[in-house]
């Protein structure tokens, strides 16, 4: 019977789509709405849960001193994480992440990292020695699509929501300076907008329904400049040259208004 209704849901978009409609009643280049609270962690440097739609991401932050990547000690370490709980949605199974997982990981983490937003030159104790590393863990607990920018969002949030702890080399071993704390060395807001493609109609931001119905999608990542500093481009179908100049006007205008709601959250 699931399979039957899944068809159905799935002719229904396709007629909505022709006819420049979407199953949610939300214009093309819509969003859906965010909500963002801070501080839900209370164990973590940082954390953020993030609502997108009906999607939901919980995300904390850890910070603490480590070695430095062999090729980059002059630089502190950041790395992202993502999974999906069973919970979320009733086709996730427990074990280690398929290969969706590790692309939603990766594509948060190169938008973070690619567009500048934390200065790692500032995350160093002792250069080629010892640095703070940031280990942001996003963990889906309600899915209706477009986790890329979920993830996202709750990932930059839970960073700016951040206080990093202070530590001092004594005797080559980092030590923790009780009480002591200091905002991250933030230099940009990066927010990404994934775009899917459904025959020749460019939608923002696809819900799950959209999402099952996509011929190919893009993530595009932007700063507080307007640049656009990371590319993910998934699925069986491309996009012409008029449709990529479409997607990244879409994502600059819709990134800025996106920045704006992130900006205006509490610490």
């Amino acid at each position: 019977m699931s399979g039957i209704l899944d068809d159905l849901k799935k002719k229904k978009v396709l007629s909505l789509i022709k006819e420049g409609q979407r199953i949610d009643g939300r214009a093309l280049d819509e969003p859906r709405q965010i909500t963002i609270d801070v501080g839900v962690i209370p164990k973590a440097e940082g954390s953020a849960r993030i609502r997108l739609g009906d999607t939901e991401v919980v995300c904390g932050v850890k910070i603490q001193p480590d070695k430095p990547f062999p090729d980059l000690g002059d630089r502190g370490i950041f790395i992202c994480t993502a999974e999906i709980l069973p919970l979320a949605d009733p086709s996730v199974e427990p074990g280690p992440p398929g290969e969706e997982v590790i692309e939603l990981a990766r594509v948060v983490d190169r938008g973070i990292r690619e567009s500048g937003m934390i200065d790692l030159t500032k995350l160093v104790l002792e250069k080629n020695k010892s640095v703070i590393g940031l280990f942001v863990d996003n963990s889906v607990t309600d899915y209706d699509g477009n986790l890329f920018d979920a993830c996202s969002y709750a990932s930059v949030a839970s960073i700016l929501s951040c206080r990093v702890p202070k530590w001092e080399l004594i005797n080559d071993t980092p030590t923790l300076v009780e009480g002591q704390f200091s905002e991250p060395p933030i230099t940009t807001i990066p927010v990404s907008v994934t775009m899917g493609k459904i025959g020749d109609t460019i939608i923002v931001d696809p819900n799950a329904d959209e999402w099952a119905c996509m011929d190919a999608r893009i993530t595009m990542t932007t700063n507080n400049a307007g640049n656009i500093c990371a590319i993910q481009k998934g699925g069986t179908d491309g996009f012409t040259v008029e449709q990529l100049m479409q997607c990244s006007k879409v994502a600059i205008s819709t990134g800025a208004k996106i920045r704006e709601i992130i900006k205006s959250i509490g610490k």
